[in-house]
């Protein structure tokens, strides 16, 4: 590891508790249709988890099954209301979701013996059906899309 890249000066006391700080200037590329999809997906999934249907929108995202950089379309029916969680759990592939919509959890996590957390809001979810989906059939999972990030998951796991 390169000097510059350590939390802490090698020859540092432990008793050193403040870092020291330094920034980057970056150019970002923004997605100036990424509000309108997360309230496209947020409304249509009924402001709730499709997972465990948390009913917090300050705790939900809208999860793209295919993402932009794969090129997934910005529509509702590539989007997953998931709350924290199970959006990061969706994105690691901790959890995938099944083209019949059933959640499946990586089976490394299931031999995991953890807290409650992991027990109630991961390992718990396994073999389950989304709990919240969209009413309007244009707005529903799109089954191929979760096909293919179906595979992603299995291939992960």
């Amino acid at each position: 590891m390169e000097a510059t890249q350590r939390a802490t000066p090698a020859d540092a006391p432990a008793t050193v508790v403040e870092f020291a700080r330094s920034y980057n200037e970056r150019i970002v590329r923004q997605r100036h249709h990424q509000p309108l999809f997360r309230s496209a997906v947020i409304h249509a999934y009924e402001r709730k988890c499709a997972v465990c249907r948390l009913p917090f929108t300050e705790l939900l995202d809208a999860a793209h099954i295919k993402s932009d950089a794969e090129g997934g379309p910005a529509k509702v029916a590539n989007g997953l209301a998931l709350c924290k969680i199970h959006h990061g759990a969706f994105d690691a592939n901790i959890i995938g979701i099944s083209p019949d919509y059933v959640v499946q959890v990586r089976h490394s996590v299931l031999e995991t013996f953890d807290g409650p957390t992991l027990q109630h809001a991961i390992k718990e979810m396994h073999g389950e059906r989304l709990r919240q989906i969209p009413q309007s059939r244009s707005e529903k999972p799109d089954r191929d899309l979760l096909a293919e990030r179906f595979e992603t998951f299995r291939q992960a796991s």
